[in-house]
């Protein structure tokens, strides 16, 4: 059977109503920017397959991290044990991380990231004898799939079959309408935290907001989350979104571009005054949290190799994606059919106007199909059409990703 058959007879894929959907498109191998069908047909990965491929596929110095890994040690139990890939990965991010961010408790993913985020947030206050039981959250935030993750999120199709099971948060509105949050900062009880994702809230549309809302937010908050899984390792053009508006959070929540995008691995960083409030003689202060593969070595390894690459030139690869990105959308801009057209870092972003502003508006599939057909991987979110590809992305890709974009805004619509 062929690798399609198979998968349509066995495969559950994410995101995807199989009734409808065509069939998976089967990937033989990857290098670059380019993901190669078996045929031997390239696609331009324009969104860093699902926002984790920071470098390049295949980046060399992380296959090589992984292979020499493997060989050494694969896995150990992370419960009173270490390893040097997980204590030097550590140490890294601390040193690139805004100061003050010292302390690293590894997961899986950036669900999970976030899930230790406020389980330690909560405690937190709990450790101190004073609970605090609300988190403060924003409008159209999406933290994530599972049920902490998702209660931090904006409701939405995705949660709907879950709604009774999902705690409330305090809802502090959009971040696009500065005055509304701070109103409703002002307003809410004492929170055990308030938790975004600076500047760019992604799957809730790659809605852009400003660092002057990020700073005031800081000031306001008694413990801050900063759900960096995608912002984070120079996504917004800074390693870190933060760093633009100045801002240190207490905690910190890490995943998708933390190897490079070989292997699933997440990171919680917080402040040596939260690790703190967990030590006492009476265990019952313990986080009693942890995954099987908590910083498996592998990972690790990974993760270590890709930070060493975020130097000089990786910035200088950032900053043209930038430039070609604002290019390419002015462009654009003059569509009738685009609208809010918005550049941060290495993500472009605009909405296509007409038809529903949700998920399930049909020209997201459309242009998806419609950019396979000439060569380029595209995942719309619904009418929001976005631009996110690996720093190592050449102007000419970049040309001919926006060209196929230009074209389906021309003859498709």
């Amino acid at each position: 059977m062929t690798i399609a058959a198979l998968d349509r007879a066995h495969v559950w894929h994410p995101y995807t109503q199989h009734a409808v959907a065509p069939d998976a498109v089967p990937i033989a191998r990857a290098e670059g920017a380019l993901l190669f069908e078996p045929s031997g047909r390239p696609i331009i990965d324009a969104i860093s397959s699902w926002w984790v491929t920071l470098h390049g596929h295949a980046q060399p110095e992380i296959a090589a991290a992984i292979a020499e890994q493997a060989r050494t040690l694969e896995q150990v139990i992370f419960a009173g044990y270490t390893h040097a890939p997980a204590a030097e990965l550590a140490a890294g991010l601390a040193a690139r991380l805004p100061a003050g961010l010292d302390r690293v408790f590894f997961s899986d993913n950036g669900s999970t990231a976030v899930e230790v985020a406020i389980k330690m947030a909560l405690q937190y206050w709990v450790n101190h004898g004073a609970p605090r039981t609300s988190i403060g959250a924003l409008e159209h935030a999406y933290h994530g799939d599972t049920f902490g993750a998702m209660s931090a999120s904006a409701r939405s199709i995705f949660s709907a079959p879950f709604t009774q099971h999902l705690f409330d948060v305090v809802r502090l509105g959009d971040p696009t309408d500065f005055d509304v949050v701070l109103k409703a900062l002002d307003a809410a009880p004492p929170l055990a935290a308030v938790i975004v994702e600076p500047l760019l809230q992604a799957a809730g549309g790659m809605r852009v907001w400003p660092p002057e809302l990020l700073r005031a937010i800081r000031e306001r908050a008694t413990l801050l989350i900063a759900d960096e899984v995608l912002t984070g390792f120079g996504r917004t053009g800074p390693l870190f979104a933060c760093e633009t508006a100045g801002v240190t959070p207490d905690i910190i929540c890490l995943s998708k571009g933390l190897t490079g995008g070989f292997l699933p691995l997440g990171a919680t960083v917080v402040r040596d005054e939260i690790f703190e409030a967990f030590l006492s003689e009476d265990r019952r202060s313990t986080l009693f949290h942890g995954h099987s593969y908590t910083a498996n070595p592998i990972a690790c390894a990974a993760g270590r190799a890709s930070l060493a690459l975020l130097d000089e030139a990786s910035a200088a690869k950032r900053e043209n994606i930038k430039l070609l990105n604002e290019f390419y959308l002015r462009a654009l801009s003059s569509h009738p059919c685009v609208e809010n057209a918005r550049v941060i870092g290495t993500i472009a972003a605009f909405d296509l106007s007409g038809g529903s502003r949700d998920y399930l508006n049909p020209v997201g599939p459309r242009l998806a199909a419609f950019a396979l057909e000439r060569g380029v991987l595209l995942r719309p979110l619904g009418n929001v059409v976005y631009v996110l590809p690996p720093y190592c992305i050449t102007t000419e890709q970049l040309d001919t990703v926006y060209g196929v974009i230009r074209s389906f805004l021309e003859d498709a619509l």
